[in-house]
C-alpha cells in the first residue's frame, strides 16, 4: 500500500474518531443531532474530510477494497453540492449504520 493511500486511510479513522467524540457522555439521539447546527455541520465536515480522502484512495487504486467507496465519495459531492438536499435522516443512518463498518475495514487495512 502506498504512502499516499495509508495517509489517507489515517485521515479517514481521524474524522471517524471525532465524529464518535461528539457523543462523548451521551447516548445517541436523533433529536440532540438534528437541533443542533454546530454538531450537524461538524459531522458533515467530517463526512466531507472522508469522502475526499476516499476519492483520493479511488484515484490511486479503483478496485481498493472497502464497501461503499463510490458511494461515500458521492456523499461527500452531495454534501458540498447539494447541501440544501442533505437530510438529516440521511446522514443520521451513515452515523448509526456506515460509518462503524467503515471503521472497522479502515483499521483492518492500517494493520
Amino acid at each position: 500500500m502506498s504512502e499516499e493511500i495509508l495517509k489517507c486511510l489515517y485521515d479517514i479513522k481521524r474524522a471517524i474518531e471525532e465524529i464518535e467524540s461528539y457523543f462523548p457522555d451521551r447516548e445517541k439521539s436523533f433529536e440532540h443531532y438534528s437541533e443542533n447546527i454546530l454538531l450537524k455541520r461538524a459531522i458533515e465536515r467530517d463526512l466531507e474530510i472522508i469522502g475526499e480522502a476516499m476519492n483520493r484512495i479511488l484515484k490511486e487504486d479503483a478496485k481498493f477494497p472497502v464497501d461503499n467507496a463510490k458511494r461515500i465519495v458521492g456523499l461527500r459531492n452531495l454534501i458540498i453540492h447539494g447541501y440544501d438536499s442533505v437530510s438529516d435522516e440521511n446522514i443520521w443512518g451513515i452515523i448509526n449504520n456506515h460509518i462503524p463498518v467503515l471503521k472497522l475495514q479502515v483499521e483492518e487495512l492500517i494493520g
